[in-house]
């Protein structure tokens, strides 16, 4: 149990009466800080808001603006399964988010911290009323107050600001007293660059990423899929019919009686994939290469010789925060390997859910532990493991890896129908050259959470080593 004396006029000077915000560790760093050169977040900010509740009408990506929520921004792949609202009744100048932005969220992830990069002001992506935007004076300097925000100061700081019971909350005005050590300007702008590079080099990975579906498309000659050529769990859209179909049962078998698994809309997709020279999943993998990593024993651990635990609620994010478990207590599992194609294999069905989501193993995951959630495919010589990778993580690859599902709450594909989900074979240099792109793009992904790391160790170290 922890516990203190508190000043009467500290509790009068904070309006806090709670024990958290007293006793937490943002106490000693902000007394360490305030010794340091410093500034504090609304000084060196031009504005801190949040755009406010708008009307959200959505739609269809091909008729709406990507409107994100805090943990779309942190992901990767901003855009892979955000929503979208209406370009011509849901659009909101204010809420787009700008490039240099630096937003975290208000509600539930509290110091859970972005960078904006270009593409979401290109996309002209809104972000929902549950980001704060932080707009610095300085824009060369974004990124050096973005790398202390993201680092274990910022997150403290947030932290201890958080307020309320069930659902903790930071607002605009809370965080504009947060103390920002002011480092030499060398380092500053050493930093600054770090985070700059870091987010090029994202933009440019998600580029490659989108290159290389539509190079898919193209040979396959495939059509954007709508709303109406699979089932969903999503938005509800006024127009959307109810879908209804009859079957034989002699096509009913003993892997599954889910209608869901039936679906007449997936099987004309199937039909269209099955026309094209193609695969079945299980003859794309190594005998053993359809896996998951099992069960371990979970024990928790603060030393640096522990391994990092990876789950689905973090592994799609840019910065991979994880678990730190005891390697003795976790025994002999099999790590990630380069190259492997991992799918989110338990979750439930809304449309912005990980759940059947795909992602490739790169330089990042190599050698990490992954929870036993995750469906892992190891490819043989008949595709290779980025093409693998570019088909699942398309939309026809997602919408036929959960048309497999069983369950309610949490659902799992069904593993005897997945490994039946056809997989397009092309030329054999038309399907490296796919794998490259993807190869490339995943490696961009892995230099940029390099360079951001590096650029929060910087001025880690910096504020540690200060007396």
């Amino acid at each position: 149990m922890k516990f203190s004396n508190i000043r009467f006029k500290e509790i009068n000077s904070s309006i806090r009466f709670d024990g958290s915000y007293h006793l937490s560790e943002g106490v000693l760093y902000n007394n360490k800080i305030q010794k340091m050169n410093f500034d504090y977040l609304g000084n060196l900010a031009s504005n801190i808001f949040t755009a406010g509740r708008t009307k959200r009408i959505y739609t269809s990506k091909e008729y709406g603006y990507p409107y994100l929520s805090n943990s779309d921004v942190s992901r990767n792949n901003p855009f892979n399964s955000c929503n979208y609202s209406s370009k011509e009744y849901g659009f909101d100048e204010n809420s787009v988010l700008k490039e240099g932005m630096i937003v975290t969220g208000r509600v539930g992830a509290i110091g859970q911290t972005s960078y904006i990069t270009s593409e979401f002001e290109e996309n002209k992506a809104m972000g929902s009323d549950n980001i704060i935007r932080i707009v610095t004076k300085n824009k060369n300097i974004s990124g050096y107050v973005y790398a202390f925000l993201a680092s274990k100061y910022g997150k403290t700081f947030f932290n201890k600001l958080a307020s309320g019971g069930v659902q903790p909350y930071i607002s605009e005005d809370m965080i504009k007293d947060i103390p920002v050590p002011l480092l030499p300007e060398a380092k500053q702008q050493q930093i600054h660059q770090l985070i700059v590079e870091a987010a090029d080099l994202r933009v440019e990975a998600n580029k490659l990423l989108t290159d290389a579906n539509k190079y898919l498309y193209d040979l396959l000659k495939l059509q954007e899929l709508t709303n109406d050529d699979y089932e969903y769990f999503g938005n509800h859209v006024a127009d959307r019919e109810v879908s209804t179909y009859s079957i034989s049962i002699k096509e009913i078998n003993a892997n599954t009686i889910n209608a869901f698994n039936y679906s007449r809309k997936i099987k004309k997709i199937t039909n269209i994939i099955k026309s094209k020279s193609y695969l079945n999943l299980k003859d794309c993998l190594l005998e053993n290469g359809y896996f998951s990593t099992g069960s371990f024993k979970r024990l928790e651990v603060n030393s640096d010789n522990g391994i990092k635990l990876l789950n689905q609620s973090d592994i799609f994010n840019s910065i991979k925060v994880g678990k730190n478990l005891s390697k003795r207590a976790v025994g002999n599992v099999k790590l990630v390997e380069y190259g492997e194609v991992l799918i989110a294999g338990v979750g439930t069905l809304g449309e912005g859910e990980t759940f059947c989501r795909t992602i490739f193993a790169n330089e990042e995951l190599e050698k990490q532990l992954v929870s036993g959630e995750f469906i892992r495919l190891k490819t043989n010589d008949s595709v290779p493991s980025g093409y693998l990778y570019c088909w699942l993580a398309s939309d026809y690859g997602f919408r036929l890896i959960r048309s497999t599902q069983s369950g309610t709450k949490l659902c799992r594909p069904i593993p005897n129908l997945l490994k039946e989900i056809p997989v397009p074979v092309l030329e054999s240099d038309q399907m490296l050259k796919i794998d490259i792109e993807i190869k490339t793009a995943y490696t961009n992904l892995y230099l940029a959470t390099t360079k951001e790391n590096q650029a929060i160790d910087l001025i880690e170290k910096e504020i540690d080593a200060w007396q």
